[in-house]
């Protein structure tokens, strides 16, 4: 505990220096040349938490879910710290194999692709790929007929933020159907993946998974396969890894032998915690007035919705941010707390950050928000609408490497 809190406090007095680097730069260009926001990433809480992964789940395989964060130099740690991918498109294939990673590493998590897809896969080698339908069945045989299958299973945990078994699994009536039909193509299924939803919650939604996953193992060999993957999917977060973890331990162990291997797929448990993004107000609206006298004053900043916040919609993502004022109004504000509605840089009236934002004093144009665990799905799912940039700067530390940027 007291190594955890050491290692927290290193961390935030590195990215705090990166952050203090960078806005220092910014201010000493040529103004609005390079006033962007921009992240700072910490690669020993990468580390970190892949310790935490392997102390948890020792038995179980972490192939790191590429859509969640596709930065280059966090793939490149992460292959370095031994993990396998998760990939769901020829483009997420092409940046993990030009690092160099073995296509063992890989697995094509997608269940429905396209047939140029599978063939790019076998031709680079990958070798594991997942389906759920009979269609893709088909489609495998035509493009990649020497793939060794998992079969995905519904499963759902009601209480996911977001949950895929409206998509994605095949129902309990199906997965014999499938089964037969893959050993009538001569395809060789190995194994079953699940995916209980995004920030899973119940416990039983593992157990229940897992039990799934094992009538499914009896039902394929029967018909003859030589069953031996189990892939629990993804979805983890912090507040209750631990618990999660200890579920998936003692259900897999109750359920499969020991010759068994296991897989995961985290993506959000590896990088949530590892980046911070930084972003500047670019303009204010103060409510005056007896019309406006029960609204917020308005902050406009230069990252929003359509950018790196697209959370606010998809997960209803609740941001705190903290404000850094510009050196150059430091004497010349309000002290003590200010209330805001913070709104992203687009003409589109629903791209709000936050709608009520308590900060330590009053915010100017020019100041700066800071926002942290900013690293899942915020990049990966930026868009360019109104013409704003998806390119955004990062500056890396590695709080595990002595303190050193």
């Amino acid at each position: 505990m007291q190594k955890a809190i050491v290692d927290d406090r290193r961390s935030e007095q590195l990215v705090n220096l990166a952050i203090e680097f960078q806005i220092q730069r910014i201010n000493s260009s040529v103004p609005n040349v390079e006033d962007n926001p921009f992240f700072v990433a910490d690669l020993g809480q990468v580390t970190r938490q892949h310790r935490r992964w392997k102390l948890n789940l020792p038995n179980v395989q972490p192939f790191y879910a590429v859509k969640c964060n596709s930065d280059p130099l966090l793939l490149r740690a992460l292959a370095e710290l031994g993990t396998g991918f998760d990939c769901a498109s020829v483009e997420e294939l092409r940046s993990v194999l030009a690092l160099g990673v073995d296509p063992s590493r890989i697995i094509f998590a997608n269940p429905c692709k396209p047939a140029m897809a599978l063939e790019y896969a076998r031709e680079a080698g990958i070798v594991t790929t997942v389906f759920d339908n009979i269609d893709e069945l088909e489609t495998i045989h035509c493009y990649m007929p020497h793939a060794q299958l998992l079969l995905r299973i519904y499963a759902n945990d009601a209480s996911a933020l977001i949950n895929f078994g409206d998509k994605f699994g095949a129902p309990a009536g199906m997965t014999r159907v499938l089964l037969k039909r893959a050993r009538e193509l001569s395809l060789d299924v190995v194994g079953v993946s699940f995916h209980v939803g995004t920030r899973a919650n119940d416990l039983n939604s593992f157990r229940q998974a897992i039990k799934e996953a094992r009538v499914v193992f009896d039902q394929a060999e029967t018909l003859g396969f030589t069953m031996r993957i189990v892939d629990v999917g993804g979805g983890f977060q912090d507040k209750n890894f631990g618990e999660i973890a200890s579920t998936i331990r003692d259900s897999l162990a109750d359920n499969f032998p020991r010759t068994t291997r296991f897989i995961s797929e985290p993506g959000r448990f590896y990088t949530r915690s590892a980046y911070t993004l930084v972003c500047r107000v670019i303009s204010r609206r103060r409510q005056v007035g007896e019309v406006c006298k029960d609204q917020l004053d308005m902050l406009y900043q230069n990252d929003g919705l359509y950018g790196n916040f697209m959370n606010c919609l998809m997960e209803k993502e609740i941001f705190h941010p903290i404000l850094i004022p510009d050196d150059s109004s430091l004497g010349d504000r309000e002290i003590g707390p200010h209330r805001y509605t913070i709104w992203g840089p687009t003409c589109d009236g629903c791209d709000y950050v936050v709608r009520d934002a308590t900060l330590r004093c009053e915010a100017k144009v020019r100041d700066w928000l800071v926002y942290k665990n900013m690293g899942a799905y915020t990049n990966a799912t930026a868009t360019r609408f109104n013409g704003f940039s998806s390119n955004i700067l990062t500056l890396y530390v590695d709080s595990e490497l002595s303190g050193h940027v």
